[in-house]
């Protein structure tokens, strides 16, 4: 979860699509756009050319003249009128990025985009802040639980948390789905009188675009997915498919300690020390020198933490010799990761979590038959969701590919075989497959993976099915 910014200053409960503005030199201004007037953004940060405008929309779609709120949008307007296709809406990760700070910080990689089409995004229903403050305190650390006793003991402190934050708007609490936020951006497309969008997901924003491309295929000109997750398959299929690109990995890493005299571990069984480290640490956490006995990792926390050594072969392994002799700092890579209230209520009205401890005991014992060394890994979100009182509203489902536009997708190496399995569904799609590490390669300025985006949501031409791209991300 990022922390709190951007947090939206007022929700105007009006009538919907009334709110009108100026120019961006300040003058009053006549607009083709029905419903939306556009003009000068708030704050002095904004890149060149963009304007702001808001919409009201309801806050339960189910009751369309209840209660409404009222959510801010951002465009940067395309560069050639003549040479206009529509629009490319932009849809932020998270859950709960504000769409409008993100664009600012990314203005410059929608450039060639801008000469064919306008550029909008939004703040999200689910933006972060949109709830009262206490939803974005961190909650408990979600540790893997190892009885029903203690499954249902996180379970009732997780939905504590989440009836507390819901007290402060129990109507907005109920409706912060990805399928709510795909109904509002139809609604900004019908302001706009846009026949279709065209949809780029990142990350999380992926499932409001899966979600919107379900709900309304006939309005959909083309979608990318950049290193999002598959929010079309069931749970078991994607946990098995995950499973197993982390064993490749770990594979990977041990041929290379078998190979490589500079490992720490050349010259030894790398999976039974792994297996060994990760049981000692379950049955007495290995303290981080200079840290509280809070800071102590279980099995789970260097599971956890190594991920980000994966891409570092000889770190991982420095890490593990330094863990088996009592010193965790080589895996104190990454802060733990609590619960927040607010994003897990996003997770569980999508269907990320488990009914109930029997449905996660069968998950368990899955992941540990596919994974004798990283089992446990796909836990950490979906325990957000104990405790959670009602069915999903937004779970995740198949989507109908006779009715789409070929959809293109690209991730790094640990995200493409998931991208692979979603797109497949619908005839013609593809993936660009990225040589390098890195998240949401588009807004991160990969000129190769912009590219072949611009080129597709411009011609609608999908690169052929194994279509790579080299590591060409900025260093950061």
């Amino acid at each position: 979860m990022r922390s709190a910014r951007s947090l939206i200053a007022a929700l105007v409960v009006a009538g919907l699509m009334t709110m009108s503005a100026c120019a961006g030199d300040g003058s009053a201004v006549a607009v083709a756009d029905p419903g939306l007037v556009w003009g000068a953004c708030p704050g002095e940060d904004n890149p060149p050319g963009m304007q702001c405008a808001a919409i009201d929309v309801p806050v339960n779609w189910a009751q369309p003249a209840g209660r409404t709120i009222t959510l801010e949008l951002a465009r940067l307007p395309g560069t050639d009128p003549s040479g206009r296709i529509g629009t490319v809406f932009a849809i932020p990760g998270g859950p709960g990025s504000p769409g409008i700070g993100e664009l600012k910080h990314v203005a410059g990689t929608f450039t060639a985009l801008r000469e064919r089409f306008d550029v909008v995004t939004f703040d999200p229903r689910n933006v972060i802040g949109a709830l009262a403050p206490g939803c974005y305190q961190p909650g408990p650390v979600q540790i893997p639980p190892r009885t029903a006793d203690e499954y249902e003991a996180q379970a009732a402190q997780n939905q504590a948390l989440m009836q507390q934050c819901r007290a402060g708007d129990p109507e907005r609490f109920d409706h912060l789905d990805s399928a709510s936020v795909a109904r509002d951006i139809d609604a900004v497309r019908a302001a706009m009188g846009e026949p279709q969008l065209s949809l780029i997901g990142s990350s999380y924003g992926g499932v409001p675009a899966v979600a919107y491309a379900r709900l309304f295929p006939d309005r959909v000109r083309a979608v990318f997915l950049d290193g999002v997750p598959d929010h079309t398959a069931d749970r078991a299929a994607a946990d098995r498919l995950h499973y197993q690109q982390v064993e490749q990995r770990f594979a990977r890493f041990a041929d290379w300690c078998a190979t490589t005299a500079d490992c720490a571990l050349h010259g030894e069984d790398v999976p039974a020390v792994w297996q060994s480290l990760v049981a000692a640490a379950d049955r007495s956490p290995i303290p981080v020198p200079g840290k509280g006995p809070e800071a102590a990792l279980a099995g789970f926390d260097l599971k956890f933490n190594s991920m980000a050594l994966r891409d570092t072969p000889q770190q991982f392994a420095a890490a593990i010799d330094l863990a088996r002799n009592g010193d965790g700092s080589g895996f104190a890579v990454m802060p733990k990761q609590p619960m927040f209230p607010g994003g897990a209520a996003v997770h569980c009205h999508d269907g990320w979590g488990y009914a109930n401890y029997d449905d996660y005991a069968q998950a368990q014992e899955r992941a540990v038959a596919w994974s004798p060394n990283f089992s446990g890994l796909t836990h950490f979100l979906r325990l957000d969701c104990s405790g959670w009182p009602t069915p999903p509203v937004n779970p995740p489902a198949p989507l109908s590919g006779a009715e789409l536009p070929p959809l293109l997708g690209a991730g790094s190496p640990d995200e493409t075989p998931t991208m692979d399995v979603l797109v497949a569904a619908v005839p013609g799609s593809s993936v660009i497959h990225y040589a390098g590490p890195g998240h949401v390669l588009y807004q991160s300025g990969s000129r190769c993976v912009i590219d072949h985006a611009d080129r597709y949501l411009t011609e609608l031409t999908v690169p052929p099915v194994g279509t790579g791209c080299p590591a060409d991300l900025p260093d950061r």
